[in-house]
């Protein structure tokens, strides 16, 4: 799988793109380009094909114009891929409004980032320990923070409280991602995997040596129907997450 960095390009140009600090103008007879039109055609590559498949000729190719014009307004795609992050980073509802506290307000940001990864699955291939400092990032990691703000947590726990949230819906998305792609990548429907190793179920069903895994096995797979479910996973998961947060808080009174 690919795996990009965020903030590989050079700092001053990444910053002046997120900022829009400066732009120049498309040139006389060109089809009009703006970084905002380059960077939507290079989100449409990648959710469409993937992120192993952007690049400057690729997304210029989308738009229909010579390679070389997209470095009139991006330097490279190092910082394409930086305003990418945070173009989509704006996409997520911001409602100032959320009834049932702080724990309903962490399950709506949970549940908007669950909806992000879902729209855009090219980004759990991007390693962003090193966060893109634009706008809308900022503004979402404000607001993502207000959600905790004054229910007793120091400033570095309320860090600590959004990053578990966000690290649990990246891992649990990133499963419900690659349940949806086996298909596609492997050309094996789930029944036709099941169907094919079902003259082996039985060792691992073997109730004498394996107790636990058979019983469990058998409970999960007649519930599912499946040996994993994303969505339950997701929801059962984010439960016990809030659980936690909800022990510290307490803690605290």
């Amino acid at each position: 799988m690919t795996v990009e960095y965020s903030g590989k390009g050079d700092p001053a140009r990444s910053l002046a793109l997120l900022w829009r600090t400066s732009e120049r103008a498309s040139r006389k007879g060109r089809p009009e380009l703006s970084v905002d039109r380059i960077v939507r055609a290079a989100i449409e590559v990648a959710d469409a094909e993937g992120l192993a498949a952007l690049s400057m000729r690729r997304v210029a190719e989308r738009l229909g114009v010579g390679t070389m014009s997209l470095y009139t307004y991006v330097p490279g795609k190092p910082e394409l891929l930086d305003v990418m992050l945070d173009t989509v980073y704006g996409e997520t509802a911001r409602p100032q409004d959320v009834p049932g506290g702080w724990r309903a307000r962490l399950e709506q940001i949970a549940r908007e980032n669950w909806a992000l990864y879902r729209r855009h699955p090219w980004l759990l291939q991007v390693a962003a320990s090193r966060p893109v400092l634009g706008p809308n990032f900022t503004a979402k990691y404000d607001y993502e923070l207000r959600a905790v703000d004054g229910i007793g947590l120091s400033d570095v726990e309320m860090d600590s409280v959004i990053t578990l949230v966000g690290g649990f819906v990246h891992g649990a998305a990133r499963g419900a991602v690659e349940a949806e792609q086996a298909e596609s990548r492997t050309g094996m429907t789930d029944e036709q995997w099941w169907s094919s190793h079902a003259p082996f179920l039985a060792m691992i069903s073997d109730a004498t040596r394996f107790p636990t895994a058979a019983r469990v096995g058998r409970a999960a797979g007649e519930a599912f129907n499946a040996a994993y479910d994303p969505g339950h996973a997701f929801e059962f998961g984010l439960q016990r997450v809030l659980d936690g947060v909800e022990a510290l808080v307490n803690s605290r009174r």
